[in-house]
């Protein structure tokens, strides 16, 4: 029941980061702190589709 989520960053709007999640358990969209390369800062990710 999991499923792959790309996580794109909130400011540069780049997808960095690919994970899986429950979509059972965790219905709303994912959002974690994450290292962007790209800003090179640790910035908030958001699920994409």
């Amino acid at each position: 029941m999991r499923e792959i989520i790309t996580l794109a960053c909130s400011q540069c709007k780049q997808r960095n980061y690919t994970t899986t999640k429950n979509k059972k358990s965790t219905t709303d969209k994912l959002l974690l702190k994450k290292y962007c390369k790209f800003c090179k800062t640790h910035t908030e990710h958001k699920e994409t589709r």
